[in-house]
């Protein structure tokens, strides 16, 4: 075995988010273009207080759930992981959630700013706050529960309380059908790896992340985790032949971003180990869209049976 890296979380994947989707062909690809929570956003009543809160969104997911509630005039600014709806990317923007600044963020003079903990620098979001801007960071933990509390801070936030409610109600609906779904075709767990290929040097997901929670959602099992698994870890680790091997995934999972980063599908299998596994035998490959996938908004219950059919589909 390598020597353990320092581990990264998934705020260094959705550092990536920024990237480009296009389009892709060649693996079983899930659209990212759903839109069931904001089709919901249409028919529900909408607030008629005179001044609605200004809000700044610094989370992908956080953003979706703004347009779901129909608040999507409300906002005045987002981050760069704010890629869904299309119309978010053309708000005005305030830089990675991660390395955010106060006074950009203040020149936008927002009421409140809405995200996750994963947002910073911790200093810049105490000077907001100093500044008497309310700040809801939602703590992101890969859960249904990180769901349900990022719908209720941006229903506070955005005064839709009662909107926000009646959402997640909806979205609870739906969570527990998947769930249901996925628990009717229980069975053997197809072994599969999530790698993320935006950059030179791709990164598999071990425990306690977001896709590691993904797999598990949709009756997958991480083959780099579980007890007695010599490649066992927590983040996310340099994918290495030697893991690849030794874990012997059936399917791999991974980005739109990343395939289109990596050149196309057979530049992706041509990483090294890839092809020593089993699951290059068969070119079972799921690709989805990476705030779809492991940005846990709003659309979380389409994207985990999207990507249980899917895995199923690619190891028959």
């Amino acid at each position: 075995m390598t020597t353990p890296h320092p581990t990264l979380r998934r705020r260094d994947a959705l550092r990536f988010f920024s990237l480009p989707a296009l389009p892709f062909v060649g693996a079983v690809c899930a659209a990212s273009s759903l839109s069931a929570p904001a089709a919901w956003a249409q028919t529900q009543p909408q607030p008629t207080a005179q001044k609605l809160p200004r809000i700044v969104s610094v989370s992908g997911s956080t953003t979706e759930i703004v347009y779901a509630l129909g608040a999507e005039k409300q906002l005045v600014g987002t981050d760069s992981t704010s890629l869904f709806p299309l119309a978010a990317t053309q708000t005005p923007k305030v830089g990675y959630m991660r390395q955010l600044s106060a006074e950009g963020l203040l020149s936008l003079k927002p009421d409140a700013v809405i995200g996750t903990t994963e947002a910073g620098p911790t200093v810049v979001m105490d000077q907001i706050r100093s500044a008497g801007v309310k700040v809801e960071l939602v703590e992101a933990d890969h859960s249904w529960a990180e769901v349900q509390r990022k719908v209720a801070a941006v229903g506070r936030a955005t005064a839709r309380v009662s909107q926000a409610t009646a959402l997640q109600a909806s979205l609870d609906a739906q969570w527990a059908e998947v769930l249901a779904s996925v628990a009717r075709q229980a069975g053997r767990r197809p072994k599969a790896i999530f790698i993320l290929s935006h950059s030179a040097s791709p990164q598999v997901a071990g425990d306690k992340t977001a896709a590691h929670a993904m797999l598990g959602f949709a009756g997958l099992a991480n083959a780099l985790t579980g007890p007695g698994n010599p490649n066992h870890f927590s983040g996310y680790r340099p994918m290495t032949a030697e893991a690849l091997v030794t874990a012997a995934p059936e399917l791999i999972v991974t980005t739109t971003q990343g395939i289109e980063a990596s050149g196309g599908v057979e530049k992706f299998w041509s990483r090294p180990g890839l092809e020593l596994t089993p699951a290059y035998q068969r070119r079972s490959l799921v690709v989805l869209d990476a705030l779809y996938l492991i940005g846990f908004g709003p659309r979380l219950p389409q994207a985990v049976s999207e990507l249980h059919r899917a895995a199923l589909k690619a190891v028959a």
